[in-house]
């Protein structure tokens, strides 16, 4: 058996991963959605990278067994910060059309200008949090902006995790990820994976996720 810890993207809880959940537990495993702070009910406009990153490390603390982190867009910020802290419980890594980052990147250093425009305008009300993209989910919440601008600082023991994964959604226009995606396909530490889907892999394509991750345990 083994624990699926899921980390939504930006403005999403734990609930984007309910589909998943539910499969991976019926396979026997532990599955975890995760609600990052200022994502549910209660606002955190000065949370951050690092918030987030304690968070799924305080989540990982009260598991057993061995881990496979699991991080969506954004997510993949908080997966790398936490792999770099106790890579050891880690299996895999699974970085679902999700940033990739190095030793001082950010959320905004990373992304393209389409989408530091749509943080910049969301953030307007109160510069604390960015406001949801028109037309999303009602589920979606206001982004707290130190998460999207605060750089990562990694050691490097991240690397150490035996499975890195990258699943690629080719699906939808403006995608930051193609370049990435292409570059990891070509590293040997690395597994790849093409979906033609859109971003939302989790409510899009929940069987064929399951099925990756269930071959990382």
């Amino acid at each position: 058996m083994a624990t699926f810890i899921l980390i939504p993207g930006g403005w999403q809880g734990g609930w984007v991963y309910d589909s998943v959940a539910e499969m991976l537990n019926a396979r026997g495993h532990n599955a975890l959605p995760i609600t990052l702070a200022g994502l549910g009910d209660a606002p955190a406009p000065t949370a951050n990278l690092d918030t987030h990153i304690g968070e799924v490390l305080d989540a990982a603390e009260r598991c057993d067994g061995e881990l496979v982190i699991v991080g969506h867009s954004y997510a993949g910020m908080v997966v790398s910060g936490v792999a770099d802290a106790v890579p050891s419980r880690i299996r895999a890594l699974v970085y679902v059309d999700a940033y990739v980052p190095d030793s001082g990147d950010s959320m905004w250093s990373l992304t393209t200008p389409r989408f530091r425009e749509l943080i910049i305008a969301g953030a307007q009300a109160d510069g604390l949090a960015s406001a949801p993209p028109a037309n999303s989910d009602p589920r979606f919440r206001p982004h707290p902006l130190g998460a999207f601008l605060q750089s990562i600082r990694l050691s490097g023991r991240w690397r150490d995790v035996p499975r890195k994964i990258h699943i690629g959604a080719f699906g939808w226009d403006g995608s930051p990820f193609l370049d990435l995606h292409q570059r990891l396909s070509a590293d040997p530490e690395w597994s790849t994976f093409a979906l033609d889907c859109g971003h939302n892999v989790a409510r899009l394509k929940p069987e064929v996720l399951t099925d990756i991750l269930l071959a990382q345990a």
